[in-house]
C-alpha cells in the first residue's frame, strides 16, 4: 500500500508534465516531426563539436558548412516534388556534373570570343545557358515518363549514366577553368559574400517577414473564422523565429577574412592596419542567400498555388486526381523541368566554389540529394513532404560529413554512415506512419 501510494503522486506529475506538453504543441502548431530532426541536428553538432575537440561549433566550421550546404538544398526542394508524386530521379547529380561543363565551356572558352574577354555580361549569358540546358533536359526526362510512360527510375537511371557520359565527351575530360570573376561570386568566399551590415539588413528584413507573416495568418483565420492561436503562442514563434535568424547572422558575421586578404584589401585601399589587426567579417555567403531565396520560392509553389496543390494531390491519390480533371501528365513533366533548373542553380554553385568545371562535379550527389528529402519527412509513398524540412535534412547530411572529415574518417566509412542513416530515416517514416493510421 505505501508503494502504491508513494507511485501515485509520480504518476501525477508524469501526466501533468505530458499533458503540458501536448497543450504547448497544439497551441503553437508545431510539426513534431520537424521538432525531432532539429533535435537529432543539434544533438550531431554537439556529439561532433565534443569528439572534434571544439573545432565543429566554430564560426568558420558553420559559415562552410552552410556555403557546402547550399547545392543539396536547392536540389532538395524540387527532389520533394518529384518524390511525392511517386517519382525519382537520379539523375540529378550527373545532370549538375554536365550542366557545369557546358556552363564552363561557354564562359572560358566561347564567349570571350563572341563579346571580347572579361565582359560584364559574361557570367549572365553563361548561367542563362545552363539554366536553359538543365530546362531543356529535365523536360526530355519529363516528357518520357509522363508521355511515353517509361518509369522515372529507368528514366533517370539511364540519364545518370547518359550526362555523366556526356561532361566528359564535352571537353574530352578537361578540367575548364579558370571562370569569370563574377561567375565565381555564387561560390562564396570572402568576395562571394555580402558583408556584416548587408547581413543585419537581411536579417532584420526577414525577423519583419516572420512577424508580418504571423500577423497576416492571424487576420486570414478570423477571416475565415478558423479557430486562432493564443497570442502568446504568436509571440513566441515571433521571437524564436527571430533569435534564430539573428544568431545565425551573428555566426556568419563573427567568421573573419583571412589574414592574407585582409593585408592586400588595405593595401589596394591604402588602409593602415592597425597593431591588434583588422576584422573584416565574412557575412552571408552569396550561395547561402541563393539557397534561402530559392527556399522561400519553393515554398511559395507548394503551398500558395494551383500547381503545388496539384502535385499533392496526384502523390495522394493519381487516379482520383485524374478524374478530377487534372493533367496529371503536364504537372509531372512540369516537376521534371523544374529539377532541371534548380540543379542548374546547383551547378552554377558548385562550378563557381570549385573556380573550375570539372568531371567529378556532383557524383553521388543525387543519393544526398535524396536522403535529405527523406530525412526531411518527405515520404516515398508520396503525397507528403516539406520544403523546408528537405533544406533541414541537407543540412544534417552535410553536417554528417563535415563532422567525419573534421574526425578524419576515411571516405567508405563515410559511405557507410550515410547509407545507415538514410535507411534509419525511412524506417522511421514508416514508424509513424503506422501510428498516424
Amino acid at each position: 500500500m505505501a508503494d502504491a501510494t508513494s507511485q501515485a503522486p509520480s504518476q501525477g506529475a508524469s501526466h501533468a508534465q505530458t499533458g503540458a506538453v501536448a497543450r504547448f504543441l497544439k497551441a503553437t502548431e508545431l510539426d513534431t516531426r520537424m521538432l525531432g530532426m532539429l533535435g537529432a541536428l543539434a544533438l550531431i553538432w554537439i556529439g561532433f563539436h565534443l569528439l572534434s575537440g571544439g573545432l565543429f561549433l566554430t564560426p568558420r566550421n558553420l559559415w562552410n558548412l552552410s556555403v557546402q550546404s547550399a547545392s543539396v538544398a536547392i536540389m532538395s526542394t524540387g527532389m520533394v516534388l518529384v518524390i511525392v508524386t511517386r517519382n525519382i530521379d537520379l539523375s540529378v547529380g550527373s545532370l549538375l556534373g554536365f550542366v557545369g561543363m557546358v556552363m564552363g565551356v561557354t564562359q572560358a572558352e566561347i564567349l570571350p570570343d563572341i563579346l571580347g574577354f572579361g565582359h560584364p555580361a559574361i557570367w549572365l549569358v553563361a548561367l542563362a545557358v545552363g539554366v536553359l540546358t538543365g530546362a531543356l533536359i529535365g523536360a526530355l526526362h519529363g516528357y518520357i515518363i509522363a508521355f511515353l510512360g517509361v518509369p522515372a527510375f529507368i528514366v533517370t537511371l539511364g540519364g545518370l549514366l547518359v550526362w555523366r557520359g556526356a561532361a566528359w565527351w564535352v571537353t574530352s575530360g578537361r578540367t575548364v577553368a579558370p571562370m569569370d570573376a563574377t561567375f565565381r561570386l555564387m561560390g562564396g568566399g570572402p568576395d562571394g559574400a555580402i558583408g556584416a551590415f548587408w547581413s543585419w539588413v537581411v536579417g532584420l528584413a526577414a525577423c519583419a517577414a516572420i512577424i508580418l507573416l504571423l500577423i497576416q495568418g492571424r487576420r486570414q483565420r478570423r477571416k475565415f473564422n478558423f479557430p486562432l492561436r493564443p497570442l502568446w503562442a504568436e509571440a513566441f514563434l515571433g521571437i524564436v523565429g527571430s533569435a534564430l535568424v539573428l544568431g545565425a547572422v551573428a555566426v556568419a558575421n563573427s567568421y573573419p577574412w583571412p589574414i592574407g586578404i585582409v593585408r592586400r584589401y588595405a593595401e589596394a585601399n591604402n588602409i593602415v592596419i592597425p597593431e591588434g589587426g583588422m576584422f573584416i567579417a565574412h557575412g552571408i555567403a552569396i550561395p547561402v542567400l541563393m539557397a534561402l531565396g530559392v527556399g522561400v520560392v519553393m515554398t511559395f509553389l507548394t503551398l500558395r498555388t494551383r500547381f503545388g496543390r496539384y502535385v499533392f494531390a496526384i502523390g495522394g491519390n493519381p487516379e482520383a486526381a485524374e478524374l478530377a480533371g487534372i493533367n496529371t501528365r503536364w504537372v509531372v513533366m512540369k516537376i521534371f523541368i523544374l529539377m532541371g533548373v534548380l540543379a542548374s542553380i546547383s551547378s552554377a554553385i558548385t562550378t563557381a566554389r570549385l573556380n573550375a568545371a570539372t568531371n567529378a562535379a556532383g557524383t553521388l550527389d543525387e543519393l544526398l540529394v535524396i536522403a535529405a528529402a527523406v530525412i526531411g519527412g518527405t515520404s516515398l509513398g508520396g503525397g507528403v513532404g516539406t520544403v523546408a524540412g528537405a533544406m533541414i535534412g541537407a543540412v544534417l547530411m552535410q553536417s554528417l560529413a563535415s563532422g567525419m572529415v573534421l574526425l578524419g574518417i576515411d571516405t567508405p566509412l563515410q559511405n557507410i554512415v550515410v547509407g545507415a542513416v538514410l535507411v534509419l530515416a525511412v524506417w522511421l517514416d514508416t514508424l509513424y506512419r503506422r501510428r498516424v493510421k
